[in-house]
């Protein structure tokens, strides 16, 4: 811990021999980094400039990819910075910066896929209802509940770990996740109580919105022609896959994370890296080769590309 200026920091200690890999861990790391910031603004810019993709499932598409790009840029520049640096470490203020980022962008990404999930339900259940129902008007109110309910929810976690008293200045991580409460004195009854509520709200609820709306997909379409079941699979996959790949690592760092665990420094350092490059490398992936709209439209992109 160094306090210089009132200002508190706190030593990372996740690292595994980053002063002889510094060099490797830095270059694979910004080249996941570039891959994801471009894939993800590709897709993104798809979506944002052909018409045909100006519907509600690929909007909601592009703001999970948007998502990706701020949950990835909250966490990689610092770890680039860390792998370069003599010492790991980071401001308290800065740490929970990060711990709040990191929070709100992964309570976003369960709500936004409830909204995907429910369009899939709208459109393929309920045809003839889907232009009434899903007008421009319920998509936004979608999105603003997607990204204004998780942060002000977080918020609260934010100030609340900002006023704790410390009594460790070591995190056995390499960013600030769950792991902060190991250096607070005291935990608050309210935050463990509050935590908890918000993990059904945000975590929970939404999953199981998700899967029982996908079962009623699936239930429906199986009764259905094979054209309402193709579309069901071309659609409703993608989706599936993106939240199986997110709930795997959320759970990660719901259980392991915030406790001590046995793993040892080595596991526990390769577990958060996954953590952090699958979602967001793999979400563009799926959607841009899964999507047939979007799989065209990048096709048409990459040939112009190589004429060029």
């Amino acid at each position: 811990m160094d306090d210089e200026l009132n200002v508190t920091y706190i030593s990372l200690n996740g690292y595994v021999e980053v002063n002889k890999y510094r060099y490797v861990y830095f270059l694979i790391i910004f080249t996941v980094y570039i891959l994801i910031i471009c894939s993800n603004s590709t897709i993104v810019y798809l979506i944002v400039i052909h018409r045909n993709l100006h519907e509600p499932m690929y909007i909601f598409i592009a703001a999970l990819l948007l998502n990706c790009v701020l949950y990835s840029t909250n966490i990689y520049p610092k770890l680039l910075t860390d792998f370069l640096s003599e010492k790991q470490i980071i401001s308290y203020s800065a740490c929970i910066f990060q711990f709040f980022v990191f929070y709100y962008t992964g309570s976003s990404e369960f709500l936004l896929l409830s909204a995907m999930a429910y369009d899939r339900y709208v459109s393929i259940c309920k045809p003839l209802q889907y232009p009434t129902i899903m007008r421009k008007t319920t998509v936004s109110i979608l999105l603003l509940l997607a990204w204004i309910l998780p942060a002000l929810h977080v918020s609260v976690f934010a100030i609340a770990s900002a006023e704790a008293k410390l009594c460790n200045f070591t995190l056995n991580g390499i960013f600030c996740n769950n792991s902060i409460y190991q250096l607070q004195c005291v935990r608050s009854r309210f935050i463990t109580i509050y935590g908890v509520v918000g993990l059904v709200v945000f975590t929970i609820l939404p999953m199981f919105f998700i899967i029982f709306t996908y079962t009623k997909i699936f239930i429906i379409s199986y009764r259905s022609c094979r054209e309402v079941r193709k579309k069901a699979a071309e659609t409703c996959l993608p989706h599936l896959l993106v939240l199986i790949i997110f709930s795997f690592f959320s759970v990660y760092d719901i259980s392991i994370a915030r406790v001590e665990s046995n793993f040892t420094k080595t596991a526990r350092l390769m577990m958060t890296l996954q953590s952090i490059v699958y979602p967001s490398f793999f979400n563009p992936l799926i959607y841009g080769l899964k999507m047939k709209e979007i799989s065209k439209h990048l096709r048409r992109l990459l040939c112009s590309a190589k004429v060029i």
